[in-house]
């Protein structure tokens, strides 16, 4: 919980009342946040009454452009090299699009997460060996010293686009240190509190293109906002200008990559706020990088192909699905990891975890969730055996991570980043070592970190949160650092009801009620493992602007919660269910016959199979007391269904996989199914039991009918939610459909088996809620 910040009184000017008009919240907020004239208040709410700084403020602006103007001219080979990250996806894809509509011959390259962040020597020698003679970076570069020094011996020359610090002068604190490039774009350069300070990788990208074609460039504002949103950039002066341009432009765009992710991820682009992009298209983006080859990203951002398009957005619902599972299982892991050993929080200022089978391109999310759980700054470290450990670190604010890192710098092969999110790499026997000094170096700098508070902005009733109210804090939108939502209170709750949501169940969803039985549904996101108020209590939360289903209505987001009062009447208990966990257990048939005989005993197992004893579906189970759970369950929603089912007081896990993740053994066997529909249930096609026969979900037989229907092996005559009637099929394969519908159907049965191998290893706690564990 943390020390609320009460609302203190404020005087208004009478002019910035006047200019603001509408609820005296908007103009209460913008006084309390620095604005306070009537001009100023009509600049930051209106975009069409902002001047940007000109792009040839940033050093060496023209130096770069017209280097690049010469180059498009000669029609020599220009090369970019991106990032991983959406910042750096968004950049390279901006640049290249600008470049390849002004007639320049261009090629891009964006490093995969086993080469590494950064500008390296072998891949400028491989692109110069390609015909390169001028490489432009886009969100990367700052440091690339050797690299930068190898290009100049070689014969080309390069542009530096990045945004990240660059590496001062260890004697004069001067930016000595920047590489001997051409020209370095980078907002550090620029002097204190200019409107251009904070702008992100894709923002320098697009300074360079506006400088060089100002329309070219404005027909990229949605990649901006896409990636300075998906940055965390602080959002004033001149990126909060950008990000109030773009936002209309995603909600407006024609590129067929976007409408293909909004169609994937059922995101209606109308409605489309900064919101959306942070938590539904960042990610996807992001897990391109973490997980596979973030030059897919680029090309999604820049086909002209609608085909194409679906094809990549599919393909990257599935590596989502994919990072969803593997940053629930970091998670875990890591509050298993303080359980065992609390005193990791609780002895050191600094939070530093690390383990060998970590993913590296996981950890950052994770440390990020846990610096905001524990209110201080994390480091999670993946150090897989015989190789380099990686660690990536989220601060808290306050507290500068990248200054502290570098105290530490003796210990690390390399470093980098900003004052709120750093990268290293490091010795796997040096971790002890950096907790130690990192710890040493944060005491040093900031003493004792302060007691975490949360500043209310205003304190409502529940009938106040109105679409009137909601409008008008619109106003002051986009939201994001720098200009952070308003967190409003309510005082005197209770709940009333509460469910988890989410593909892994990590959020919930609390309906609370006031003391004039008002009531509001409130979303608490990542809140599942979070401990709920036990009595009466306050709630601070934010209030934003959903379309969920294209439906426009207001959204409340549980931020912190504190008591009330305090109760003395004992709750009864949960009712808790006894886990046995035999998910690794050498004979597991051998156990399950066993078990078995002892009779009362429902087998759940699904799949084309033999076990030797009678087992169920989902949908032939019955209530009852003792529960085997066989085979891996296909989804979180189906694992819950059949508890909610069954409710057993005792559970027995094992962890057989069915085989049917695979596209060819499932649509193998989903064909044999649909022939004896046709020629035994006049074509009638029941899409749970076909779900259950297959150990996989509805959605999966959905897209496996599509594809045979694409393949032309069958027709889909008529689609209702639960029963599909089918026919026979012409032979014709349609190949542009088919294409989108294998896509579809490799995303969703990679989710499925992203969700078993979690299953398969995550603490048995974590599947059932109120488990007691024994047979570990």
């Amino acid at each position: 919980m943390l020390r609320w910040i009460d609302p203190q009184p404020i005087s208004i000017p009478p002019d910035l009342n006047d200019a603001v008009g509408g609820h005296p919240l908007v103009a209460e907020t913008l006084a309390r946040r620095g604005i306070l004239s009537a001009q100023a208040a009509r600049a930051f709410l209106d975009p069409s009454l902002y001047t940007p700084a000109p792009p040839t403020d940033l050093p060496d602006l023209e130096l770069a452009a017209d280097r690049v103007r010469r180059a498009i001219q000669r029609h020599e080979q220009i090369a970019i090299w991106g990032d991983f990250d959406a910042d750096g996806q968004t950049a390279t894809a901006l640049l290249l699009e600008m470049l390849r509509r002004s007639g320049a011959e261009v090629l891009f390259h964006i490093p995969t997460r086993n080469e590494g962040h950064g500008l390296h020597q072998p891949g400028v020698e491989h692109l110069i060996s390609s015909g390169a003679r001028l490489i432009l970076t886009c969100d990367t570069g700052i440091t690339a010293h050797a690299a930068v020094a190898r290009a100049t011996q070689l014969g080309a020359q390069v542009i530096i686009t990045d945004h990240h610090i660059p590496r001062t002068d260890p004697q004069s604190g001067s930016e000595g240190c920047l590489p001997p490039a051409l020209a370095v774009l980078n907002p550090h350069r620029l002097p204190p509190g200019h409107p251009m300070q904070y702008l992100s990788g894709v923002g320098v990208a697009y300074e360079l293109a506006r400088a060089i074609d100002p329309h070219l460039a404005d027909r990229a504002l949605d990649l901006v906002a896409l990636g300075m949103i998906a940055d965390v950039t602080p959002l004033t002066q001149d990126t909060r200008y950008l990000v109030q341009r773009g936002l209309p432009a995603l909600r407006s765009t024609t590129r067929p990559g976007l409408l293909a992710v909004y169609q994937a991820s059922d995101l209606y682009p109308e409605g489309i706020t900064e919101e959306h992009v942070s938590f539904v298209l960042a990610p996807r983006f992001n897990a391109l990088g973490r997980l596979a080859d973030a030059a897919s990203g680029v090309e999604l951002l820049t086909t002209e192909d609608p085909t194409r398009a679906r094809i990549l957005a599919a393909e990257i619902e599935g590596l989502n699905a994919q990072r969803q599972w593997l940053t629930k299982q970091v998670t875990d892991a890591a509050l298993a990891q303080l359980e065992r050993e609390p005193s990791l929080l609780t002895d050191h200022p600094v939070l530093v975890l690390s383990h060998p089978k970590w993913p590296g391109s996981i950890v950052g999310i994770v440390a990020g969730r846990l610096a905001e759980w524990f209110g201080k700054p994390t480091f999670l470290i993946a150090a897989p055996e015989g190789e380099l450990a990686r660690g990536s670190g989220r601060s808290v604010p306050g507290v500068d991570l990248l200054a502290s890192l570098t105290d530490c710098a003796h210990l690390l092969e390399d470093f980098g980043g900003h004052v709120g999110a750093v990268g290293c790499s490091l010795r796997p026997e040096r971790i002890a070592e950096l907790r130690t000094a990192l710890s040493r170096a944060i005491a040093a700098r900031y003493g004792p970190l302060p007691e975490p508070t949360l500043l209310i902005d205003a304190y409502v009733s529940l009938s106040d949160l109105t679409p009137k109210l909601l409008d008008q804090i619109n106003r002051l939108a986009p939201f994001g650092p720098g200009n952070p939502p308003l967190t409003l209170a309510v005082q005197d709750l209770r709940i009333l009801s509460v469910a988890t949501v989410g593909r892994t169940g990590e959020h919930r969803r609390v309906t609370v009620q006031d003391i004039n039985e008002q009531t509001q549904t409130v979303f608490w996101w990542h809140g599942a493992d979070r401990p709920l108020p036990e009595a009466r209590f306050d709630l601070a939360f934010t209030v934003r602007s959903s379309n969920y289903q294209g439906i426009a209505e207001m959204q409340i987001e549980w931020i912190d919660a504190r008591p009330k009062e305090v109760t003395t009447t004992e709750q009864p208990p949960a009712p808790t269910v006894t886990v046995h966990d035999l998910r690794t257990v050498p004979d597991p048939q051998r156990i399950l016959t066993t078990l078995m005989a002892q009779g009362d005993l429902q087998v759940w197992a699904e799949g084309a199979i033999s076990i030797g004893v009678e087992f169920k579906t989902r949908r032939d189970l019955i209530p009852g007391e003792r529960l085997a759970i066989w085979t891996l369950p296909p989804g979180p929603r189906e694992l819950q269904a059949v508890l909610d089912r069954v409710q057993p007081q005792e559970v027995f896990l094992f962890a057989h996989d069915p085989g049917t993740d695979d596209p060819r053994s499932f649509l193998n066997r989903l064909l044999g199914m649909v022939k004896f529909a046709i020629e035994r249930k006049a074509g009638q096609m029941d899409l749970e039991a076909a779900a259950a026969a297959t150990a996989q979900r509805t959605h999966a037989i959905q897209a496996g009918l599509e594809w045979l229907a694409a393949h032309g092996q069958i027709r889909i005559i008529e689609r209702t939610d639960d029963r599909w009637i089918l026919g026979s099929g012409h032979g014709d394969p349609n190949s542009r459909a088919l294409e989108v519908a294998q896509s579809r159907l490799k995303a969703l049965l990679a989710e499925t088996a992203a969700y078993r191998a979690y299953v398969r290893t995550a603490p048995a706690t974590a599947l059932l809620p109120r488990a007691v564990i024994t047979d570990r």
